[in-house]
């Protein structure tokens, strides 16, 4: 009986170990103050705790009232040492090309996104370098990016246009961040790894690669705000989030140790051949990385390393998936709210028909899909997608660190050791930055008298893609993917959220929706 209640009572604390760390945070923090040079002595557990859920919420409220960049010190013990800034101004700083190497992502980062290993996103100085010009290389290939227009369009075609058009057949919602989630990991599957798994089918199939990512986003957002010491003694004991994650870390590395086994075995037992000059350009990364000659001798012994191929799709994955999908969700979350806005992009999508009107050989379409080509001269389409970003960005949180002494444009000192938190959410929310109407959805904002598309503030003050030498790599190719889907699914469909919803984001390392977006489709008239 004695142990049968001592294993119910175990197994309660590993479902909860919040009921041990609540405890033992109190001892940590008795009391919250601000100074008047907006430093917050203690580290507010008690509050992070229970504004988890809201987290970057939040974060813009104490940003907003504290002029827009705060210094965290908890007790010495706690090793918790911190500036949050969602300042353009540090922003840009600390990501220009002159101060890059003072901010790197460092030891502290490759700790909470461990599961990426060393991958292109955890990497630093010369492993960083020597992978950003690989991956440079591969990216702006012209056979990439052929394939990256055709995957993209054959599966809204093939995959994501039926799957809608089935529901709304039947009049049934559906939810949208779900199915953009599955369209996403199907395109970049294929473009990674060469392989389509196959997710956008009326069944729904599930996924255990995407649940373990998705599970694994939750935890490293986690992670973040509480002390290292925390999180690790969770991980040492086997509870709470960090079961989760190393659950999620086993059901990874076995799926990419099978694609990267079968890979190698194909390309030992197959070679292109000669005269398919085509299918030589147009490979995915993975297999670019262990084909592509390479007069780097660091590079060829890295694409020789299982664990480094693991790293680097895993890296790639992560990068292009939930990110898209969070930014479409959000985009389509606004344009309900919004009607006159899916007004002015559809007059647009009818003026650029009209322009590239084609003669078509053979019967009528039972859909129009939009090729790459003719979504790239959309400004309007263009400035509701930064509008999105702006509000809602995918990666709401970039973390650095500090190597050397330094003050911040906004006058803060920072040293080694602190943990610098920019805030991209809080960033698209601020009044000082974006005026009085800065929560209204207005991609006005982003074009010229003349209507074409103000480049110069993506440079100023929207900093979701980053700035300086770590900028992103797929932008142009995240912007090119987006508008196939919006051009399409707005031409083919009414698309109308379910009413009584509440749009709020998830606790997730990309700015997912919590509780999805539910919608119906019904078809357009041609």
């Amino acid at each position: 009986m004695v142990l049968a209640r001592f294993t119910s009572l175990l197994a309660f604390f590993q479902a909860y170990p919040e009921i041990i760390l609540v405890p033992i945070s109190l001892f940590i923090v008795r009391s919250f103050s601000l100074n008047k040079s907006r430093v917050v002595k203690k580290w507010p557990l008690l509050r992070i705790i229970s504004n988890i859920s809201r987290l970057h919420d939040w974060c813009t409220d104490l940003l907003q009232r504290r002029g827009g960049t705060v210094v965290v010190k908890g007790p010495p013990f706690s090793q918790l040492h911190m500036l949050l800034t969602c300042d353009p101004e540090n922003t840009s700083y600390i990501s220009s090309r002159t101060n890059f190497t003072n901010y790197p992502k460092g030891h502290d980062y490759a700790q909470l996104f461990d599961i990426l290993g060393d991958g292109i996103l955890n990497a630093d100085s010369d492993s960083w370098q020597i992978q950003r010009k690989w991956a440079h290389k591969l990216l702006r290939q012209k056979g990439f990016r052929q394939l990256v227009a055709k995957t993209s369009r054959d599966k809204v075609e093939k995959g994501l246009v039926p799957l809608l058009d089935h529901m709304a057949q039947r009049d049934l919602a559906v939810d949208l961040q779900d199915v953009f989630q599955r369209y996403t990991f199907d395109v970049s599957c294929i473009l990674m790894c060469g392989v389509d798994p196959g997710c956008l089918y009326p069944t729904f199939p599930v996924v255990p690669f995407v649940k373990a990512m998705e599970d694994a986003n939750e935890v490293i957002l986690r992670r973040h705000v509480i002390p290292n010491s925390m999180w690790k003694l969770q991980r040492w004991l086997k509870v709470g989030n960090e079961r989760k994650m190393a659950r999620a870390w086993k059901t990874i590395n076995h799926v990419l140790a099978n694609l990267i086994t079968t890979r190698r075995r194909e390309l030992k037992e197959a070679q292109f051949r000669d005269d398919d000059a085509k299918a030589k350009e147009q490979v995915d990364l993975l297999t670019a990385y262990m084909s592509h000659p390479t007069d780097d001798p660091e590079m060829e012994k890295l694409k020789s390393d299982d664990n480094f191929l693991r790293d680097t799709i895993l890296n790639m994955l992560a990068a292009g998936r939930n990110t898209t999908s969070a930014a479409l969700t959000w985009l389509f979350w606004e344009l309900s709210r919004n009607p006159e806005v899916e007004e002015k992009i559809m007059k647009e999508l009818k003026t650029a028909n009209l322009a590239n009107k084609k003669e078509e050989a053979g019967p009528p379409q039972k859909f129009k899909v939009y090729e790459a080509d003719e979504v790239s001269g959309l400004p309007y389409l263009h400035a509701a997608l930064c509008e999105c970003l702006r509000l809602y960005p995918s990666v709401p949180l970039v973390l650095k660190g500090v190597e050397k002494p330094d003050t911040l444009p906004s006058g803060q000192r920072v040293v080694p050791g602190m943990r610098i938190i920019v805030t991209l959410y809080a960033m698209g929310r601020m009044e000082s930055v974006w005026g009085d109407n800065y929560l209204e959805f207005k991609p006005e904002r982003w074009l010229t008298e003349e209507g074409s598309f103000n480049y110069d503030m993506l440079h100023s003050k929207f900093l979701v893609f980053s700035t300086g030498p770590r900028s992103c790599l797929g932008r142009d190719l995240s912007f090119t993917q987006m508008k196939v889907v919006v051009a399409s699914l707005l031409h083919n469909f009414h698309i109308r959220v379910v009413e009584g919803q509440k749009a709020t984001p998830a606790v997730s390392v990309t700015l997912q929706m919590k509780n999805g977006l539910m919608a119906k489709m019904a078809r357009r008239c041609a």
